[in-house]
């Protein structure tokens, strides 16, 4: 209380000076002393209107004190009253015992009571159960299956209420328990009889249903009535721990294991060759199976939905059988091994016939399997995928590799080659042929397995490519060990050139049919791998063609520019006659290889005689007679590209124009030689010291001081990108000096 006084006269003080000061603010303006009446008002105004909230607060919270206070009196009450009830319940309950032993003669009563009323509501099923298990039996044998399910029924349900009798009873006799279950030993087994009996009927429901439905729709009755009396057995169960015998039946689990039984038995029963009496074995059992589930889910969809009960959802539930099994079946069938063109049926089938219009797409079963998964696991397809493919590779190679060997046995005999097969072998059109047909098969699968079987395709040919190179390099080798040994070297080579730029268009074809912006960047690379695989071998085989020449022509490019050469055309006309003669073969060649022969023949012949030029197997002694050996080579290197520019027309430059360039300093004065080789030296940067020594050691007019002065003091060109003949161009060194870069 003292606590509270003091801190009301601390609030009081504290107000008296918060008021203190504010008036002091109020009145530090002369003007505002005439407003005293003013603000004494507006303060009397605001005190009234702050004692008017604090009565209402001070009254609300009384009003809720009084509340509080009648609610606990209440409550206080009510403790009291449940207090004296507590009291009164543990006095009845302390009479409880007693009361039981006195109730125990009402309590055996009631039960024998209970007994015997069950005894004679069944007493009729007790003295009649050998007659009602016969009649029972009759029943079944004659197709009364409602009949035999009733009377069942009331045989079992005397045998459960008699057991549950026996289950309530506090001292259970086992052995009244085991007579009555064996006086009842026949219901169980009419029970298996009926169970077998279902079976029977579900496991032939889709030939049943067309000619009897109503007996599809008796066995489904029966298994419904069974299947509530086990949902409430099973309540019953949980409640009183009693579960009669055989309870739960669940013969709806039955039903639908018998049912996807017959379906396994129905898809592996059309199955009806093995691969040893019919090729096509497998094709026929796809197809008639695919007859057959088309044929049952129609049968299904019409008849059985109107007689199975909807929640049964029983068109679902046969598609969904029908897939399990027939893809367990198929599982089978691929684990046992597939060969050739199954792998192909197989992955067509279940990629697009199982899917389409023909079978699950058919308008009547699209609504109900569309959303059905593959029929085969991933792994599964990964794997039919990875062995077709691999089939295809091996195919592949076991034919390339075969194709391989008889052409080489053709080149190694001894037979010409006949005017219809001069220019080329059938081998590459059968090639991609192969690839076509394999395409067009891998097309039934889907678009994504003939991009992988194109990319193997390609893939194989590139190695064929390899393979073809060795075999044409071995070819060449034996021919230049021996040329007796092939005959027709020459024939066979342009043969081979033509197949390798023919294999070169066949796959630019192919990429153009195949290939799109889309396609897998490998499909790209293989492509162009392809391309540069068989043009290089066109070129090699080229060379060694090129390479018989040379063979024929090296004898006559040695007798030029000898003492005797002067006085002679002899070497340069043998040359073009060999040339001409040769070429007269080399006609059997494609257009394409045609020019690129000649182009390549041209090249050869003028670095052949810039060789034989700048060897230095003669030197002219005069000026005179330099001059005269110039217009000789001038006269010889035009008839040589002459006559090579009347076998094609080519174009680019002609590289005997280096040669007639050269033959300048062979006829300059010596005011003019610096001038010349400078022309040389600028238009040919990579051309060489030794070059340029060897070309003017050919003036034997020249002292061997100057040629090396006139060739020490040529300034230094730039080197370009582009090489010449020169760069190609190799002698022992006639002197160790270093004035170009090479």
């Amino acid at each position: 209380m003292a606590d509270c006084k003091s801190t009301m006269r601390e609030l009081e003080a504290t107000a008296k000076t918060s008021a203190t000061t504010h008036v002091i603010n109020m009145f530090q303006r002369p003007g505002q002393l005439e407003k005293v009446d003013q603000f004494k008002r507006r303060l009397t105004r605001k005190k009234n209107s702050v004692e008017a909230l604090l009565k209402s607060a001070m009254q609300q919270q009384l009003d809720g004190v009084r509340t509080g206070l009648n609610q606990l009196h209440c409550c206080l009450e009510d403790v009291r009253e449940i207090d004296s009830s507590l009291k009164k319940m543990f006095g009845l309950f302390s009479e409880v015992p007693q009361l039981c032993n006195q109730l125990n003669q009402v309590r055996d009563e009631n039960m024998r009571h209970s007994q015997y009323v069950t005894a004679r509501e069944n007493l009729k099923h007790i003295f009649t159960v050998p007659e009602s298990v016969e009649k029972t039996k009759q029943w079944i044998n004659e197709g009364k299956l409602l009949h035999t399910h009733q009377c069942l029924r009331d045989l079992e349900n005397s045998r459960d209420d008699l057991l549950y009798e026996l289950h309530k009873l506090p001292n259970q006799s086992p052995h009244d328990k085991s007579m009555l279950k064996a006086y009842f030993a026949d219901v169980e087994t009419l029970s298996n009889i009926l169970e077998k009996q279902l079976r029977l009927i579900l496991s032939r429901t889709l030939n049943t249903v067309r000619k009897e439905p109503t007996v599809i729709v008796t066995a489904l009755r029966i298994i419904e009535r069974e299947e509530k009396t086990d949902q409430e057995t099973v309540k019953q169960g949980k409640l009183t721990g009693f579960l009669p015998p055989g309870r739960p039946k669940k013969w709806k689990e039955m039903a639908f294991e018998v049912l996807e039984k017959s379906v396994a038995t129905r898809v592996e029963g059309t199955q009806v060759d093995e691969r040893e009496d019919n090729k096509h074995w497998l094709i026929r059992y796809l197809e008639l199976t695919r007859q057959l589930i088309l044929e049952d889910l129609r049968v299904v969809k019409t008849l059985c939905v109107p007689c199975f009960p909807p929640r049964y959802n029983i068109i679902d539930k046969y598609i969904q059988m029908y897939h399990n099994s027939l893809s367990r079946h198929l599982q089978e069938v691929i684990q046992n091994g597939l060969q050739g063109n199954e792998y192909v049926t197989v992955l067509s089938w279940v990629n697009k016939t199982y899917h389409g219009f023909e079978l699950l797409g058919h308008p009547d079963l699209f609504e109900h399997t569309k959303n059905l998964g593959p029929l085969l696991p991933q792994a599964v397809m990964e794997h039919l995928e990875s062995d077709y493919l691999k089939n295809i590779e091996a195919n592949y190679i076991e034919w390339m590799r075969n194709t391989l060997t008889s052409e080489e046995q053709e080149w190694r005999s001894d037979v010409e080659p006949t005017s219809d097969n001069y220019s080329r072998t059938a081998a590459p059109i059968i090639i991609f042929q192969m690839i076509d047909q394999n395409l067009q098969v891998s097309n039934t699968i889907s678009t994504e397995m003939t991009c992988k079987v194109l990319i193997v395709s390609i893939e194989q040919i590139i190695n064929y490519g390899e393979s073809y190179g060795k075999a044409v390099f071995d070819f060449k080798t034996k021919y230049f060990e021996d040329r007796k040994q092939v005959p027709y070297f020459t024939q066979y080579m342009i043969i081979i050139i033509n197949n390798c730029l023919q294999l070169n268009e066949l796959g630019t074809q192919l990429e153009k049919q195949y290939w799109t912006p889309s396609s897998p960047p490998l499909l790209g690379e293989n492509f162009s791998k392809l391309r540069a695989t068989f043009i290089q071998l066109r070129n090699d085989a080229g060379d060694y063609l090129l390479e018989e020449l040379c063979l024929d022509l090296d004898k006559h490019f040695d007798e030029l520019f000898n003492t005797r050469w002067l006085g002679t055309t002899l070497p340069v006309d043998t040359i073009c006659a060999t040339l001409d003669d040769y070429f007269l073969d080399y006609n059997r060649l494609s257009e394409p290889n045609y020019k690129f022969i000649v182009h390549q023949a041209r090249a050869l012949v003028s670095k052949r005689y810039l060789t034989a030029l700048l060897s230095k197997r003669v030197s002219f002694k005069t000026y005179e007679e330099s001059v005269q050996a110039a217009a000789k080579i001038v006269k010889e290197a035009k008839q040589l590209g002459k006559l090579l520019d009347t076998l094609c027309s080519l174009e680019g430059d002609d590289p005997f124009e280096t040669v007639i360039l050269l033959t300048e300093v062979l006829k300059s004065d010596d005011d003019m030689l610096s001038f010349e080789l400078h022309r040389i030296v600028e238009k040919y940067p990579d051309i060489m010291e030794d070059h340029l020594l060897r070309l003017l050691s050919l003036r034997g007019d020249l002292a061997r001081s100057d040629i090396r002065d006139k060739v020490a003091h040529l300034p230094k060109v730039k080197m370009t990108h582009q090489s010449s003949v020169f760069r190609t161009l190799v002698f022992p060194k006639l002197v160790n000096l270093n004035v170009f870069n090479n």
